[in-house]
């Protein structure tokens, strides 16, 4: 009988086989169709055994199947959503995610920019030992001494003509160029040796805080607020008379022989007048040329704001440290006079910059529609406040810190029509009073002490 084994082996397989069929299926009425074999599922010898590789014609009849255990209840599995990035990393929705970071504006970095300058003008600019721009073979120093300036141009060092400034905010400030070409670090080491006692700085390159891209169109002229007009300055590039927004403002234009028209400096002089009739001082420091923003420019533009008796001026303007720039913003706030600088792009865990970190400045973080802290948006003990840092929607959209930044400077310029002694300190507390509080509460370092709005 060579049949009789084979089927006593097959008879018990079957057994089981239906036994599990029948499982199978009072779990799929219960919780839908299997999406595979049950990861549980185990077999003695280490795996499933092998079926005889031919059925006989015939199959005797299988014995009754004994009763199936009830299928205990699986509770319900939550909804995981689809997620971006590797095991271990935090959940992300994937397409909302993907969506939203097609639809934001690009995000212009002061990182970005210095590396197009040095790409695009390596014969004007170059970094100084921190990796800050700078403009090549320039440096500033502080009053110097008959006898420092000889030996300064005893080093190779050509001064040029006293500035407007030094009357105006007291600096003695002399701008030094190197006649012999050496590098930054090697210029300054000379300087220093040269005149121990002086102060130097190297020529320093203020960036804007923003896009400068061509900024929406989107504000019509309407006609002015019932608010009474106001005196406003602006450092910055330069402004466009004919912008909507900018219809019914007087503009006062310094440091250029002709008017030159930027994007990112009507953009920003957009907010700061916002369609009223009021005076918009507007110094601009590039006047049409890639390269700009320098320290002495900049601090040219304050010391003409001061002789115009311009209370509140808006820089959306960031750099590094700088000891010239420190003892012009000094004797503006002084002078009783209220600067309102951005805070910049470089994100939260960047160094703070300059001027917005000086002590008595108001620095501005930026927001987006859903009052959401921009990502880009520096953060620190500088930010006093935060507004709308978004221009315009979609990718045409202008982004960044400086467009949040004159919102403030408006706000401010609404509650104070001349420069007094202790203004920014005043300033400063009565806008904290109006600022609607995001975040934790009280003052903290990203939002500072909360919101203000148009």
């Amino acid at each position: 009988m060579p049949m009789q084994r084979p089927i006593s082996v097959l008879i018990p397989l079957l057994t089981i086989a239906l036994a599990l069929g029948g499982a199978t299926a009072a779990r799929a009425q219960v919780h839908g169709p299997m999406q595979g074999p049950p990861s549980t599922m185990h077999f003695p010898g280490g795996g499933m055994p092998r079926l005889p590789p031919a059925m006989p014609p015939a199959v005797p009849q299988v014995p009754h199947v004994p009763h199936v255990p009830h299928v205990p209840h699986v509770p319900h599995v939550p909804h995981v959503p689809s997620v971006i990035g590797p095991p271990g990393m935090a959940s992300v929705p994937s397409m909302q995610h993907v969506d939203r970071l097609l639809h934001e504006p690009p995000v212009v970095t002061r990182r970005s920019q210095i590396r197009t300058l040095l790409r695009e003008e390596p014969g004007r600019v170059a970094v100084d030992p921190q990796g800050a721009p700078v403009l090549r073979g320039e440096f500033l120093a502080l009053g110097l001494s008959g006898r420092q300036r000889h030996a300064v141009r005893a080093q190779g060092f050509a001064a040029g003509s006293p500035s407007p400034a030094d009357a105006t905010l007291g600096l003695e400030l002399a701008v030094l160029h190197d006649t012999r070409g050496r590098s930054e670090a090697e210029a300054m080491r000379v300087l220093q040796q040269a005149a121990p006692n002086a102060t130097f700085a190297y020529q320093h390159i203020y960036l804007p805080a923003g896009d400068g891209g061509a900024a929406p169109d989107n504000t019509s002229a309407t006609g002015p607020s019932a608010t009474m007009p106001r005196r406003v300055g602006l450092i910055d590039g330069g402004v466009d008379p004919a912008a909507p927004a900018l219809a019914h403002a007087h503009i006062e234009q310094h440091g250029c022989n002709r008017p030159n028209v930027s994007d990112h400096g009507t953009a920003v002089a957009a907010r700061l007048v916002d369609g009223d009739s009021d005076t918009l001082y507007a110094a601009d420091l590039w006047c049409g040329d890639k390269v700009g923003g320098a320290t002495s420019s900049l601090v040219d533009a304050l010391a003409w704001m001061a002789r115009e008796r311009v209370p509140v001026i808006n820089i959306s303007l960031v750099g590094p440290d700088n000891p010239v720039l420190a003892r012009a913003v000094q004797a503006m706030i002084a002078r009783g006079h209220v600067l309102v600088s951005a805070v910049g792009n470089d994100g939260p865990a960047a160094p703070p910059l300059f001027p917005a970190a000086y002590p008595g400045v108001i620095g501005v973080s930026g927001v987006d529609a859903r009052d959401r802290l921009l990502p880009e948006s520096g953060s620190g003990e500088q930010v006093a406040f935060c507004a709308s840092g978004v221009v315009g929607r979609g990718r045409d959209a202008l982004r960044g810190t400086s467009f949040a930044a004159p919102i403030v400077a408006r706000r401010a310029a609404q509650l104070l029509d001349a420069p007094r002694e202790g203004a920014a300190a005043q300033i400063l507390r009565r806008l904290a009073s109006e600022a609607r509080d995001l975040g934790p509460p009280g003052r903290d370092t990203r939002y500072g002490y909360g919101l203000l709005s148009p």
